[in-house]
């Protein structure tokens, strides 16, 4: 399904389909064969977002360029951009809180406009675009079996840029688009993951040091000076790992201290 502006649709129907049709099969299947071997495992998460959109660009008949935003829970939505104007016209959007891109992720559902100045779907973001020379959208849903992921702008500067066969090709394009932007996202998340649980097997690391620490030091049990190490991290407004790592580090300064006197 595809929502277009009403003026869109006259102008669409109008356009010349045969020849439509025979543009951009070879970009489209450039495009793709490109898709298919994006290596999500080699490149961070924006960059692979990134070239995602660039090959949108590519294969999507009369785009001037891209955006890209990916939607996480919990989590601020990745951006990404193939051009300084695209940023430009999606940081209206997101700041308006309306516009093709919000209006796809939310419904659903591909939107097209070609004229953005006089689209009253979203009056406030047709005007401030159109006068940046941005005229024409094509926002496409990422969809997955899990939902919505995201949702990619395709801009244009002319008028009317998007056909009907720029709307087929880049709901073709979004289908394994929506795969390569899942797997980079769960990609990110799984070394977010394996980043924290290292992070919090070395905070755990130093503090049963501290504790084993002042247990030889003063003679209390695990307990007591567990509860010794989170007095000082409340009476110095420090985390209790950062209490800890100065414990180790101040007996780690005294044994060597006391190496170099015996020495």
């Amino acid at each position: 399904m595809v929502s277009d502006e009403p003026s869109d649709k006259a102008a669409a129907g109008s356009f010349d389909q045969e020849t439509s049709r025979g543009l951009g099969q070879d970009d489209l299947r450039d495009s793709l064969i490109a898709l298919s071997h994006l290596s999500t495992g080699r490149a961070g998460l924006k960059e692979t977002l990134t070239r995602v959109a660039e090959l949108a660009v590519q294969a999507i008949p009369g785009a001037d360029g891209a955006g890209l935003t990916l939607l996480e829970k919990d989590r601020s939505d990745t951006i990404v951009a193939t051009a300084p104007f695209v940023s430009a016209v999606d940081a209206v959007q997101y700041g308006l809180g309306q516009g093709p891109c919000i209006s796809a992720a939310a419904k659903a559902t591909t939107m097209r406009s070609g004229s953005l100045g006089g689209d009253s779907r979203w009056p406030q973001f047709g005007s401030k675009v159109a006068r940046m020379d941005v005229h024409s959208a094509l926002s496409l849903p990422l969809v997955t079996s899990d939902g919505v992921v995201g949702a990619m702008n395709v801009y244009a500067h002319a008028k009317q840029a998007f056909s009907d066969r720029s709307v087929e090709v880049g709901q073709l394009f979004a289908v394994p688009a929506a795969i390569a932007v899942q797997n980079a996202q769960v990609l990110a998340q799984t070394k977010r993951l394996a980043t924290q649980l290292q992070e919090a097997l070395s905070t755990r690391a130093v503090i049963d040091q501290a504790i084993g620490i002042l247990m030889s030091r003063s003679g209390v049990s695990a307990d007591e000076a567990f509860s010794r190490l989170r007095t000082l991290s409340q009476n110095q407004h420090q985390r209790l790992n950062a209490v800890a790592q100065s414990v180790v580090d101040q007996a780690v300064r005294r044994a060597r201290s006391r190496h170099t006197d015996a020495g």
